[in-house]
């Protein structure tokens, strides 16, 4: 997946400004080219998990069907792990296996970490995630 540097900078500041707990949001994409990133409430409001906001959920889904978009990837933060799927984030993947994972570790708050995944039937594949 492409995204714009503009779009991995407002992820990294979603991240901060959510910490200590989790952020959460969408990326509406076409053509593996990121269009649009939608920020969404944790319903969870946890530093160990996320639950997009079902609420903000259905607003950023009807948003990105007005668009033309398709939902590219599901992004979240990590606090104090590396960016890469814990158990609980291959849990919840389970019911949403198309779009891609962003996780944003914030964990070394000098160097934050972006990193894209597929998690489909429990496996977990990094995936390039192209930011120009």
């Amino acid at each position: 997946m492409r995204i714009t540097t503009e779009m991995r900078d407002e992820i990294v500041a979603h991240a901060n400004e959510e910490a200590p707990n989790e952020c959460c949001g969408m990326i509406g994409a076409r053509d593996g080219d990121a269009l649009s990133l939608y920020r969404a409430r944790n319903a969870e409001e946890s530093p160990l998990r996320y639950v997009v906001d079902p609420q903000d959920q259905f607003r950023i889904m009807e948003e990105m069907d007005e668009r033309g978009e398709e939902l590219g990837a599901i992004y979240h933060s990590h606090t104090k792990s590396p960016a890469y799927p814990s158990q609980t984030d291959i849990n919840l993947a389970e019911g949403w296996p198309d779009p891609l994972y962003v996780i944003c570790s914030i964990a070394d708050a000098s160097s934050p970490e972006l990193r894209a995944f597929e998690i489909r039937d429990e496996r977990v594949e990094e995936v390039e995630l192209d930011v120009s």
